[in-house]
């Protein structure tokens, strides 16, 4: 366990070169912050507060306070492993779940009030959700299955992007021209290391090194294999071409749409689930490139669409005889049910509240990066350093601060020999 909350930690830079490389050189490093800043904001918050929320007794609904301050989590154990260790394990998730967000918002956000909507969102969204799946809350109570985190993290992700892109607006270039990536090897370099690091994300989740573990870590494995195959076959279809970018995607994709079913589904049950979940997500791709909604990094299609097909889908394909609790084929079509509860009311949720939040902070502080801002780019403005060192932009940037500076200013009076010396 101490392993595999390695390696979902590792999820949140190598999302930051898989989203790094979608985008234009300009904004690279603004977007790759996106995510890492994450591991700080939101997992200081996680300590304070969040775990309590998700997973402190409370009502069905809300965890309580008994945790605060990690009070009462030391090395006890909780379940099979020390408490401390769990709520470390737990507090990677919701790094990662709030950096996904970012996908959405890229090359016009500013960073500040970012920072400010994923703290704030990890508290009034993803800690009560995390509560309802996994910490003794309603639809745990209810049945629903969620090994790893479909609805928990990426529905619950996906919905708030969706949100925060619309009331966000879109890109000033967004439908005018090609917003091209600008590094696909980062891309192919970021789903590499998400695929290796989603071992401890779904494997993990088994909370033991045992065979609910063993059966995740396979899933894992074969899952996306599937989606990347159809993904590429669909590309094929379309263009005549497969491309990486696709092929990244795909992957992305298949590993999302396991996580809910990864402990629940046998081997021939994932790989059936990952080829069916490139289409809707493929589809949802297409379709959002025509529309004037600026999900930048796909983040609805890839992990909402994606996350909800797995969770619908592992009310199909639950089995008995791997630790599920039956699906559809096996003849208990309530799952399924449950399962679609589970989607819709993390969708409600979720967008009704980050809708509400992102609202609150535009009241309070300047979202948008201006049209100038976003033509010459957010890295040089926002962070003072160049990804790719041409050193232009500083330069520039430098220049009009200079000669800011060097506008004449009215001198103060002079009263005494000590104002003419403090001059």
């Amino acid at each position: 366990m101490l392993v595999a909350t390695a390696l979902v930690l590792l999820m949140t830079p190598a999302l930051a070169f898989f989203y790094g490389g979608l985008v234009r050189s300009k904004n690279v490093l603004n977007t790759m912050m996106m995510s890492l800043a994450s591991i700080g904001a939101v997992g200081i918050v996680w300590v304070v507060a969040g775990y309590s929320l998700a997973f402190a007794p409370g009502t069905g609904w809300l965890g309580g306070g008994a945790h605060l301050l990690l009070n009462g989590v030391g090395l006890e154990p909780k379940g099979s492993i020390p408490h401390l260790l769990f709520m470390a394990y737990q507090g990677t998730f919701a790094i990662i779940t709030a950096a996904l967000i970012s996908g959405s918002l890229v090359e016009r956000m500013r960073f500040g009030p970012y920072l400010a909507f994923i703290t704030l969102w990890s508290i009034v969204v993803y800690a009560p959700v995390c509560h309802w799946v996994w910490g003794g809350g309603w639809l745990g109570t209810l049945g629903a299955l969620d090994f790893a985190g479909g609805t928990v993290v990426h529905v619950n992700a996906a919905a708030a992007a969706l949100a925060a892109a619309l009331a966000l607006g879109p890109r000033r270039d967004y439908g005018r021209q090609a917003l091209l990536p600008h590094n696909v090897p980062f891309v192919l370099l970021g789903a590499a290391l998400l695929w290796f690091g989603w071992f401890g994300f779904n494997a993990g989740s088994a909370l033991a090194a045992n065979g609910s573990a063993v059966l995740a870590f396979v899933n894992t494995l074969f899952a996306p294999a599937a989606t990347l195959t159809v993904w590429m076959a669909l590309d094929r279809l379309r263009t005549g071409k497969a491309t990486a970018v696709g092929a990244a995607t795909g992957i992305v994709v298949g590993l999302v749409a396991i996580t809910p079913a990864a402990g629940f589904v046998g081997p021939m049950g994932a790989i059936a689930l990952g080829a069916l979940a490139a289409v809707p997500s493929y589809c949802g791709i297409l379709w959002r490139s025509r529309t004037r909604l600026d999900d930048s990094l796909d983040v609805v299609a890839a992990h909402g669409l994606g996350g909800a097909t797995g969770a619908l889908l592992t009310g199909v394909f639950a089995a008995a005889a791997w630790g599920g609790s039956g699906g559809l084929i096996e003849g208990n079509a309530a799952q399924l049910g449950k399962q679609l509860v589970a989607v819709l009311a993390t969708l409600a949720y979720s967008g009704a509240v980050s809708w509400a939040l992102f609202k609150a902070i535009t009241w309070v502080a300047t979202v948008r990066a201006s049209e100038r801002l976003q033509g010459r780019g957010l890295d040089v403005e926002l962070h003072g350093e160049e990804a790719y060192g041409s050193g232009e932009g500083a330069i520039l940037v430098l220049s009009e601060r200079q000669n800011r500076d060097a506008q004449p200013k009215p001198l103060p009076r002079v009263h005494t020999i000590a104002d003419v010396l403090e001059i």
